[in-house]
C-alpha cells in the first residue's frame, strides 16, 4: 500500500486516479483564494480533482517536490513543498487530517500571491 502522504504528492503531480483511493468522499479543504480574501472551503474529492486539474492546465509542467516531512502526529500529516512550472516557483505547507488511511481534511498554506505575481497578476 502506498503511503498516504506520498500519494498526496503524486496526486498533486497529476496522478488524478489517486483521488479515489487516497481522499475521502466527504473531503473538506480550506484554502485562501489566490489573490487574497477570506478562506474558501470546498467539499468532495471531485472538487479536489478539479483544483489539481486546473493547476496543471494553468501551469504547464507543474511539479511538486516535498522538502520537509511528512511530520506525523496522528491524525495530522504535515508536508513542506516546493512547486515549479517553467519559470514559476513557489512554496507551501499542507496539513492533512488522515482517518482510516484516507485524507478527510486539508489546510493549504501557500505563497500563492507570489505565484500570481510571477504570472503577471497583481
Amino acid at each position: 500500500m502506498i503511503d498516504v502522504t506520498q500519494a498526496w504528492a503524486d496526486l498533486w503531480n497529476g496522478d488524478l486516479a489517486l483521488v479515489e483511493t487516497t481522499v475521502s468522499e466527504d473531503f473538506l479543504s480550506h484554502a485562501a483564494p489566490l489573490l487574497g480574501g477570506p478562506p474558501q472551503d470546498h467539499t468532495g474529492r471531485e472538487n479536489l480533482a478539479e483544483w489539481v486539474r486546473g493547476a496543471h492546465e494553468n501551469l504547464p509542467g507543474l511539479k511538486f517536490t516535498v522538502q520537509v516531512g511528512p511530520i506525523v502526529q496522528e491524525p495530522f500529516h504535515v508536508l513542506r513543498w516546493h512547486a515549479e512550472a517553467g519559470e514559476i516557483s513557489f512554496y507551501g505547507t499542507d496539513i492533512l487530517r488522515v482517518v482510516d488511511g484516507v485524507i478527510v481534511e486539508y489546510w493549504a498554506n501557500a505563497d500563492s500571491l507570489w505565484a500570481a505575481q510571477q504570472l503577471g497578476a497583481q
